[in-house]
C-alpha cells in the first residue's frame, strides 16, 4: 500500500513523553495509526496515552515489534536518537527536530551508511498514506486517499499541495515530507524513486526550494529512466536575492545553478510540468492525468 508506511507499521515515538511528542502521538493515535509505544529514558516501565513507555528503543522493539520511528527529541541530542533508532534495527526513522547541528548529521549519515535503515529528514512534516498511517506533524484531514504520490522539502507546501489536488478531485497516495536542512537522509531523487515503482501511485508532485542541486538531480533521473510518471514541478524562493538564506537551513543559493529559476528550467528540460505557483498544481496535475 503506497511507499514508506501504511496500515501494518509499528511506530515507536522517541520523546513520548514529552509536549511536542505527547500532542502529536495523540493526533496520530486519532488519525488510525498503529502508535504501540515511546521512549524516554528514566520512564520505562509506565504507561503513556495508553501505551508502554520504555527507556531504550532496543527494549520497546524487543516488546512491541516496532519497525518505524518518529523523533520528537531536542536538537543536542537528536543525532544519537537517530542513530540508536538504526542500531535497535528500525527500519524507517522520521526525524522531526529542527537546528540538529550539521556536524552532527555528518556524523548521522556516516553511520547510516550500510545500515537496513532508511531517514527521513531531519527538520520534516514526516510521512503520511492517506487513510492508513500518520508518521509526523501534518493535518490529516487534508490527505484524501488517491493516487497522487507528493514528495517536498517544505512542510507548508506538502499540504497546501495535497489540498490542492484534492480540490481537483484527485487524492494522495503518500506525501513525503524530505526536509530542508542541508544534509537529510532522503533525497529528492530518493524519494521519486519510491514512487515510481510504486503500483498505488500514478503521478508525482515534486516541490523544492532554492539551494542545493536535489531537484536536479531528481528531474534528470525522471528523464533518463523514461518519464515513466507525469510529475508536476513547484520551486520556492523565486524572489530570493542571492546569498540570503530563506527559511530552511538549506535554501540558500550558493551558484547559478541553485537558483529557482535554473532549476525551473532544468526541470522542464527534462519532461515535468512546471508551475510558477502553488496555486497551480492541483489544476494542472487534474489536466496531465485527464480528470
Amino acid at each position: 500500500m503506497a511507499v514508506l508506511v501504511n496500515k501494518d507499521s509499528k511506530i515507536l515515538v522517541q520523546g513520548f513523553t514529552g509536549t511536542e511528542g505527547t500532542f502529536h502521538a495523540t493526533q496520530m493515535i486519532e488519525y488510525g495509526t498503529n502508535v504501540v509505544g515511546g521512549v524516554t529514558p528514566g520512564k520505562g516501565g509506565t504507561t503513556h496515552l495508553d501505551r508502554p513507555v520504555f527507556n531504550t528503543v532496543a527494549d520497546c522493539v524487543k516488546q512491541t515489534g516496532a519497525n518505524v520511528s518518529i523523533i520528537f527529541v531536542p536538537p543536542a541530542f537528536a543525532a544519537d536518537a537517530i542513530m540508536e533508532a538504526a542500531d535497535a534495527g528500525i527500519e524507517l526513522v522520521v526525524c522531526i527536530t529542527e537546528g540538529i547541528p550539521v556536524q552532527d548529521m555528518v556524523a548521522v549519515k556516516n553511520f547510516l551508511q550500510g545500515s537496513g535503515t532508511r531517514l527521513i529528514g531531519p527538520n520534516c512534516p514526516g510521512v503520511i498514506t492517506a487513510d492508513a498511517c500518520k508518521v509526523g506533524i501534518m493535518p490529516g484531514f487534508v490527505f484524501k486517499k488517491g493516487r497522487i504520490g507528493i514528495v517536498s522539502k517544505s512542510g507548508t507546501l506538502t499540504y497546501e499541495a495535497a489540498d490542492q489536488v484534492a480540490k481537483a478531485g484527485l487524492g494522495i497516495s503518500t506525501a513525503i515530507g524530505i526536509g530542508g536542512d542541508p544534509i537529510i537522509g532522503t533525497t529528492t531523487k530518493e524519494a521519486i524513486e519510491l514512487f515510481m515503482q510504486d503500483d498505488e501511485t500514478d503521478a508525482i508532485v515534486m516541490i523544492g526550494e532554492i539551494g542545493g542541486g536535489m531537484e536536479a538531480e531528481a528531474a534528470r533521473w525522471i528523464r533518463d529512466n523514461g518519464n515513466k510518471k507525469p510529475v508536476v514541478g513547484f520551486i520556492a524562493g523565486q524572489t530570493a536575492p542571492p546569498g540570503r538564506r530563506m527559511g530552511h537551513a538549506g535554501a540558500i543559493v550558493g551558484g547559478a545553478d541553485d537558483t529557482a529559476a535554473a532549476k525551473m528550467k532544468i526541470m522542464s528540460e527534462c519532461g515535468i510540468a512546471v508551475v510558477s505557483s502553488p496555486a497551480d498544481i492541483g489544476k494542472t496535475m487534474a489536466a496531465i492525468v485527464g480528470k
